[in-house]
Order: structure tokens, then C-alpha cells, then sequence
């Protein structure tokens, strides 16, 4: 009998299982941009554990393994900086990312205060998979940044 995918808040015990997952999943990105330099996988475990500590973050587990896990939180004007949206490599084309990022819009569109007014994320303009998920679910872009000579990033963004 097969295990299903539970999904849950993370606390700072699940930093180092993510920071582990996000080297891993963000290896298929710096390759993408032939740059190993991005700040995914620089990341320092006590900075992840300020940012859990500081948002919100999710974990999905397929029994104890944590193989997925996201990032938000909400800045004064109300918008929900969604970040950080990580699946393992052998549970990707599965739908778990989608699962989790409507569970961290779900978190903030029904937190009491603050109230969230938009969600924003971002992600490099070669990343069609992470683009083709973001806009199945709503995301429209808002504007482009380029920050290198291999990389601009895509902000997107929808209403809460």
C-alpha cells in the first residue's frame, strides 16, 4: 500500500530537511543559468530559519521525507511574497506543486490579519515548467528584471 503526500506548516526542526531539499531542487535551475552562485544555494541554515521564523512555510512529507516545501509572507501593503517553492526532483509532474502553492495562498487569503490583498512570486524566464504552473493557477506577469547577462527574472501576480 502506497503512502500519500501530507501537507503541513514547517517548523525551524524541518530547516535543515529544506535546505537540504533546496540545494537539491535548485540544482536544475543554476544549471539552467550557468550560475551555481544563486542565493538557493548559499543559503545559510540559520537565514532559512529566520525566514520560517519571519513568514510561513510548508512541508509536504511522503511519511517522514520532507519532498516539497514553500515560502510566504505578507508585507504591510498586503501583499503575499511567495517564495521558495521547492519539489524533489522524483515527485515533480505530479501535482504537488500545485497543491502546495494553493495551501500557502489558502494560509494567507483566510489569516485573519494582516489581510492579504495580492499574491507575487517570481522565477526565471527559462523556467517553463515553474511559469506554466504559476499561470495555470491565475498568475499573471507584472513586470521583468534582468540581473544578469543569463538571467531575468518573471514576476507574476494575482489577486487574493
Amino acid at each position: 500500500m502506497g503512502m500519500s503526500v501530507t501537507i503541513s506548516a514547517a517548523d525551524a526542526q524541518d530547516a535543515e530537511h529544506i535546505l537540504k531539499l533546496q540545494y537539491l531542487c535548485y540544482q536544475s535551475e543554476a544549471e539552467l543559468y550557468g550560475d551555481y552562485s544563486i542565493e538557493p544555494l548559499t543559503q545559510s541554515l540559520d537565514s532559512l530559519k529566520a525566514e520560517i521564523a519571519e513568514g510561513h512555510a510548508l512541508v509536504a512529507r511522503l511519511g517522514d521525507e520532507v519532498v516539497a516545501s514553500v515560502r510566504g509572507r505578507v508585507d504591510e501593503a498586503g501583499t503575499v511574497r511567495i517564495a521558495k517553492l521547492i519539489v524533489h526532483p522524483r515527485m515533480r509532474r505530479h501535482g504537488l506543486g500545485g497543491r502546495l502553492l494553493d495551501a500557502i495562498e489558502g494560509h494567507f487569503a483566510h489569516d485573519p490579519a494582516p489581510t492579504a490583498k495580492r499574491f507575487r512570486l517570481f522565477t526565471g524566464h527559462r523556467s517553463d515548467g515553474n511559469l506554466r504552473l504559476y499561470r495555470s493557477r491565475g498568475y499573471e506577469q507584472v513586470s521583468t528584471k534582468e540581473v544578469g547577462p543569463r538571467l531575468t527574472l518573471v514576476t507574476l501576480e494575482k489577486a487574493a
